[in-house]
């Protein structure tokens, strides 16, 4: 018996019912899109149009349009000396893995966004935080980019940032964990604290 060879254009039907007709919950996304690569049946289609891994609730650029009604100020750079990467380090539970940090900053209020990981092995999720007057005043997940947890994106979860303050290395405030999310609810506590650190040394 010979063996059998398919070309991508055999395979092209093929790929447009199994993308139409399955809904997969995003626990198996990663792991499909990772045997199809394997198998060839992505060999013509762009990342636009396989599975949406990552779900967006908000681009940088809108975020920051929307904390400031559409007159942004120019990016500022705070850079972080090896003193000022401790502190950072403390409450980020880890090295922070950048030096210079790019914020914005209008009235009083600035903003920080940047990037961080509920799990490991993970790519990291990007959030922004509005600090005023030393204070979370907005808490934004931009893009969220785990297979499971992005209900720490919801309003009903961010709300509960909303006016925390450092308290040492932590929050001042409580706030809820959501079952199976643990990880990435003490990512967004962790952000927010880091943001407050960094706007205390602008």
């Amino acid at each position: 018996m010979s063996d059998m060879h398919f070309s991508p254009a055999t395979l092209a039907p093929a790929r447009g019912a199994l993308f139409s007709r399955l809904e997969l919950s995003s626990r198996y996304r990663r792991t499909l899109l990772t045997l199809l690569l394997c198998t060839g049946c992505l060999l013509k289609l762009s990342p636009a149009q396989a599975f949406e891994l990552y779900k967006t609730f908000q681009t940088p650029d809108l975020f920051l349009a929307e904390v400031f009604s559409n007159d942004v100020p120019q990016v500022k750079v705070l850079m972080l000396n090896s003193s000022s990467q401790q502190q950072i380090s403390a409450v980020f539970n880890r090295p922070f893995p950048q030096q210079r940090v790019r914020y914005w900053e209008k009235a009083g209020r600035s903003v920080w966004i940047f990037d961080d990981i509920g799990k490991e092995g993970y790519v990291p999720t990007t959030c922004g935080f509005v600090v005023e007057n030393n204070a979370i005043k907005q808490a934004k997940v931009l893009i969220y980019r785990e297979s499971r947890g992005e209900q720490v994106g919801e309003d009903a979860f961010l709300n509960q940032l909303k006016g925390a303050k450092a308290a040492g290395n932590k929050l001042d405030v409580q706030v809820d964990n959501i079952t199976g999310a643990t990880l990435s609810v003490k990512m967004m506590e962790r952000m927010a604290r880091t943001a407050l650190a960094l706007a205390a040394l602008r």
